[in-house]
This record gives C-alpha cells, structure tokens and sequence, in this order.
C-alpha cells in the first residue's frame, strides 16, 4: 500500500511537461496560499490561484456597485482555473473548507481532477486526524 504523503506528491504530466494546479481555499488564508504556491512551484508545477484576497482598491473603481457582479466573475474565473488544471490543491489549514470552496472541490471531480488537501499533507506529516468543517 502506497504511503499517503506519497500519494499526494505532485508528479510530471504523462507528456514530461509541469502539472498545472489551481489552488482553491478561503480568501482569508492568503498567507497559507503564499506558501504552498511557492512550494509547489519549487516542485516544478505550474500554480493557478486567486486573482485577488480583497475587492479592489483601484482609484475610480465603486466596489460597492459591483460587488455582486464581480464575485459571479471572479466566480466564473476560477471554475475556468480549475477546468485548466490538471488538479486541484485544496488550501485548506485545519481543514476548514467553506461552502465556495466545497463546489469548487464538487467541479473539480465531476471534471475527473484529482484533488489534493493542505490539511492531509500536514496531518500525514504530524500523524493526526484532520479537523473537519461543515
């Protein structure tokens, strides 16, 4: 039987070519998907992640008027990411994941990618149970 952190290490594409992996999670754990996009691109993948963690701050910009109209594009922005990818890395510290990020994780498999969690690879590292968030 295979090790599970094994399981979960990022392997070349059938081509010899970088796996493209679109990262998914909470905007508030903006400093874990800083770290895992740069281990990952050590790794030699090609990482997709979030546009932005806040609405804009852009001179003439009203986030206000546009707030329910931007989240449906950047919505629509990430399920486009994730059809890219040739999996999907769940950033996910403790193992919280919120009701966006469990669609994207529902997308992601009815497209047949694997998906990865943050919380296994360090709960597989420490021998601990993962906590689980509905």
């Amino acid at each position: 039987m295979m090790d599970p952190v094994e399981e979960q290490q990022t392997p070349q594409s059938t081509e010899g070519e970088a796996r493209v992996i679109t990262l998914c999670g909470s905007t508030k754990f903006e400093a874990e998907f800083a770290e895992v996009n740069q281990r990952l691109t050590m790794d030699g993948c090609i990482v997709i992640r979030l546009g932005m963690f806040s609405l804009p701050d852009l001179p003439g910009y009203d986030s206000t008027a546009d707030r329910s109209d931007l989240k449906g594009r950047l919505g629509a922005l990430h399920l486009q990411k994730i059809r890219m990818a040739d999996e999907v890395y769940i950033v996910d510290p403790g193992g919280y994941v919120g009701e966006s990020t469990r669609r994207e994780i529902a997308y992601a498999t009815s497209l047949g990618k694997p998906v990865r969690y943050l919380s296994r690879e360090r709960v597989d590292r420490a021998g601990k149970t993962p906590r689980v968030s509905r």
